[in-house]
């Protein structure tokens, strides 16, 4: 793994010192709900992200270990990208975002249902999904 050049020992700075772009957590929340892509997958996004940019952040989260390259089971010329057990450990702050998004802001109708559910039972929402993702 490459090492994170640090400016701090603040456990913030060193955390946005890998994940200080919208486009890394954006590829994360991504394997979330898909739990595997391709980089044409990640290409599709509402947010446009370019190909240079997604390229370097995919190399950059593999380096870091939050994401792993797999061979495609129907073609050579593409690899998927799963989280790893460290990507995954990432489920609850992008809960924490939607949860603190929905306080602040007008949540999407998509996300409502799935909130609710938080809402209900964060912990076993969250051991579900987990389950789903390490399968």
């Amino acid at each position: 793994m490459k090492e994170v050049k640090k400016r701090s020992d603040c456990p913030i700075s060193c955390t946005l010192d890998v994940f200080g772009d919208k486009w890394s957590f954006l590829i994360i929340r991504d394997l979330m709900s898909a739990k595997e892509c391709t980089y044409g997958d990640f290409l599709k996004s509402a947010e446009g992200i370019a190909t240079n940019i997604l390229a370097s952040r995919l190399v950059m989260l593999e380096e870091n270990g939050i994401i792993e390259k797999l061979e495609h089971p129907k073609s050579k010329a593409k690899v998927l990208y799963k989280l790893t057990r460290k990507g995954i450990d990432l489920l609850p702050v992008l809960i924490e975002m939607h949860l603190w998004f929905e306080k602040y802001f007008t949540i999407p109708e998509d996300k409502k249902e799935m909130l609710e559910i938080v809402k209900k039972d964060k912990a076993g929402f969250m051991e579900n999904l987990t389950k789903m993702l390490e399968s």
